[in-house]
């Protein structure tokens, strides 16, 4: 079971969400005032999702969920009747996995609820790939900079000086790229 905290500002409001969410099979773990403290709440708490329930989202909601996306992501979803596609633009861009328009109905719940999660669950993996891919791209520079330092100054060809650089890493049961810095640190300090 899902759980879910709720932001509202208006008790009677959050209060009629909650039994909706409750009726279609989700926990809810707190109703939320204000989205002021969002990641401390969220947190301490650890909600699967997040629901903020506001008449117009203003740029300290946004704010607070940027935070939130960039500590402790997790899906959010807006219901609000702002249909500014600015706004819009600046709360998907905090990290709002879905803006919905003119409330909720009990029968769209789960729906718009399943769409926030697995369109997050698509975001965090793209920007895993991402990292991935970057963190790749950086080692692959830093071992071509270890190579041509090392054909450098032991008069190398570039697959020898690679074999040079793998061998180390086997020998130390080192990463390739970890290796490739301590040569560069080494080269740095002898050009000192």
């Amino acid at each position: 079971m899902l759980k879910v905290m709720i932001v509202d500002e208006v008790m009677e409001r959050a209060e009629a969400l909650r039994r909706a969410l409750i009726q279609s099979g989700y926990e809810v773990i707190a109703l939320v005032p204000s989205a002021s403290d969002l990641r401390r709440r969220a947190s301490a708490l650890k909600p699967d999702i997040i629901i903020i329930d506001i008449d117009s989202p203003d740029p300290d909601t946004i704010e607070s969920v940027g935070v939130l996306g960039r500590d402790e992501p997790r899906p959010v979803v807006m219901f609000t009747h702002d249909g500014d596609t600015e706004k819009i633009r600046a709360a998907v861009q905090a990290g709002v996995s879905a803006y919905i328009v003119d409330g909720m109905s009990t029968g769209r719940i789960r729906p718009i609820l399943d769409a926030a999660i697995a369109r997050f669950e698509q975001f965090q993996l793209l920007k895993r790939e991402l990292e991935d891919t970057e963190t790749r791209l950086a080692e692959r520079k830093v071992i071509e900079r270890a190579k041509g330092i090392l054909m450098k100054s032991r008069n190398l060809s570039e697959d020898d000086a690679y074999r040079a650089l793998r061998k180390q890493a086997m020998e130390s049961n080192a990463q390739l790229a970890q290796i490739a810095r301590q040569v560069i640190a080494v080269a740095s300090l002898m050009t000192s």
